[in-house]
């Protein structure tokens, strides 16, 4: 089984640092791990007004872009990491909402939301990882 590495050009370029998605190929399973998801565009500026609100559905969308650039789609989705800066109840109804509207009424996948100091740049709230399985 292979690695083949992923950096969309849709998505913020951080190659020189990580891959954006990482997949193992097997002859029944694609395993993808979808690196950190934070709320800014392919240039690195920051969503919308910058608020918790826009920075998380943009997150969600590159994790769209990221799961559809390794062929996958959210119905592939087993596990979700949520890190929030400054984590409350009142984020946790603003995470909620975008995942249902990025989920549907479907299943949700396994969650861990974590609350976190700080990121890797001082302007990001909310960063989304993301492990996938599909079939090849």
């Amino acid at each position: 089984m292979g690695l083949k590495h992923l950096n969309p050009p849709e998505l913020p370029d951080w190659s020189a640092l990580f891959s954006q998605i990482v997949v193992a190929e097997g002859s029944q399973h694609r395993i993808v791990a979808i690196s950190g998801q934070v709320g800014v565009d392919a240039r690195q500026v920051v969503a919308g007004d910058g608020s918790f609100e826009a920075q998380t559905k943009k997150a969600c969308k590159n994790l769209a872009v990221a799961l559809s650039a390794a062929r996958c789609s959210v119905a592939d989705l087993m596990k979700l990491t949520i890190y929030v800066v400054g984590y409350g109840p009142e984020k946790a109804g603003v995470i909620t909402e975008v995942l249902r509207q990025q989920f549907g009424g479907g299943d949700l996948p396994a969650l861990t939301l974590v609350g976190v100091q700080a990121l890797a740049k001082p302007e990001f709230q909310i960063e989304i990882e993301a492990l996938a399985i599909a079939t090849p």
